[in-house]
C-alpha cells in the first residue's frame, strides 16, 4: 500500500529532515548514484559509433523502463493511480528522459569537452530556481554558497577541456542546454510525486513514456538498420540501461522521498569529478592541479549543503 501524502505534508516532512545532516547511508547512496551516472558517459561514447544517437537513446530508455516494470510486476508493486499522477509521470518522461537523453546523445562530438561539462552542470542551478518556485524550497545563504562552490569547482575541472576536441557548434550547445533544462524540470516533477507512487513502477513508466517521443524521432530521422548488433553493443546497452539508468534513477527517486531536491542535486557536481578519476585510474589520463583543485571545491560545496543546519536560537 502506497502512503498518500499531500504536497504540503511532503514538503513539511522534507523541511524537517533538512534541519539535520544527511544520514551516512543517504550520502553513500548519493555517491553511488553519481558514480553510476559518471560511467554513462564512456558507455555512451563507446556505443555511439555502433548506433545512431536517437535510436541508442530510445533503446536505453525502453530497456531501463521494461526492466523496472518487470521487476515491479514480479514484486506485485501497485501501479500509479489517478490522471494527475499519470500526467505528472508523462511530464517527467518527456522532460527528464526525452529531452535529457536527446540532449545527451545528440551533443556528442559537437561541443568541446570543457564547455559541455560546464553547460551540462547548469542543471542543479536551474533546478534550484524551479524548486523554489514550484516546491517552495528555500535557497538560503548556506545552500547558495554550496551551489556556488560546486559550480566553481565544475568550471575549474572543465577549463583544460575548453581548448580541445571539436569546435563547439550552436546546435551542440543547444542540445546540451535542452538536456539540462529537461533534467532540471523532470527532477522537480519527480519530487512532486514522492509519497504518491511506487518507486519502481513510477521510474519504469517514466522511462517508457519518455522513450516514445525518442522512438518517433528516431524513426523519422534515423534508420534502425544502422545499429551494429553484436556482443560489444549489447554489453554496452545493458550496462548503460540497467546500471547507469535503472539502478541509478531508482536510488535517486528513493532519496527524493527523504530530502529536498536542491540539497541532493548538489551531489550532481560529483559526476564529472568521478569521470576524471576514472579516466586517470583506468585510462591513464592526466589529472592536473587545476582539476584536483576543482574536485576539492566540489567536495566543499557538497559539504556546505549537506551538513547539519545550525539550530535557530530561541529568544523566548
Amino acid at each position: 500500500m502506497i502512503e498518500s501524502r499531500t504536497l504540503p505534508q511532503t514538503l513539511q516532512q522534507s523541511t524537517t529532515a533538512t534541519q539535520k545532516g544527511l544520514p551516512a547511508g543517504d550520502v553513500s547512496k548519493l555517491t553511488l548514484v553519481m558514480f553510476l551516472w559518471a560511467i554513462c558517459f564512456p558507455l555512451i561514447a563507446a556505443g555511439l559509433p555502433l548506433a545512431p544517437p536517437l535510436t541508442f537513446a530510445t533503446l536505453r530508455s525502453f530497456v531501463a523502463g521494461a526492466a523496472l516494470l518487470l521487476l515491479g510486476w514480479g514484486m506485485r508493486r501497485p501501479w500509479p493511480r489517478g490522471w494527475a499522477v499519470w500526467l505528472t509521470l508523462a511530464g517527467v518522461g518527456v522532460s527528464m528522459t526525452s529531452m535529457g537523453f536527446a540532449g545527451m546523445f545528440l551533443a556528442g562530438g559537437l561541443v568541446s569537452p570543457g564547455l559541455a561539462t560546464v553547460l551540462a552542470n547548469i542543471q542543479p542551478l536551474i533546478a534550484a530556481v524551479l524548486a523554489g518556485i514550484v516546491l517552495g524550497e528555500r535557497l538560503g545563504p548556506r545552500r547558495r554558497m554550496g551551489l556556488a562552490l560546486g559550480f566553481g569547482g565544475i568550471v575549474m575541472v572543465a577549463l583544460p577541456g575548453f581548448g580541445s576536441g571539436a569546435n563547439s557548434s550552436p546546435s551542440g550547445i543547444g542540445f546540451i542546454l535542452l538536456g539540462a533544462v529537461g533534467v532540471a524540470a523532470g527532477n522537480v516533477l519527480l519530487k512532486r510525486l514522492t509519497g504518491q507512487v511506487d518507486v519502481l513502477m513510477a521510474t519504469g513508466w517514466q522511462f517508457v513514456l519518455g522513450g516514445i517521443p525518442l522512438f518517433l524521432a528516431a524513426q523519422w530521422f534515423e534508420s534502425p538498420a544502422q545499429i551494429e548488433w553484436g556482443v560489444p553493443f549489447v554489453a554496452i546497452l545493458l550496462a548503460l540501461s540497467l546500471l547507469g539508468t535503472s539502478l541509478a534513477f531508482v536510488l535517486w527517486f528513493s532519496l527524493l522521498h527523504r530530502s529536498e531536491l536542491t540539497r541532493l542535486n548538489t551531489f550532481v557536481f560529483l559526476t564529472p569529478a568521478f569521470a576524471l578519476v576514472l579516466g586517470a585510474v583506468f585510462f591513464g589520463e592526466s589529472l592536473g592541479w587545476l582539476e584536483a583543485s576543482g574536485i576539492i571545491l566540489i567536495l566543499g560545496g557538497i559539504l556546505q549543503v549537506s551538513r547539519q543546519r545550525p539550530p535557530i536560537p530561541n529568544h523566548s
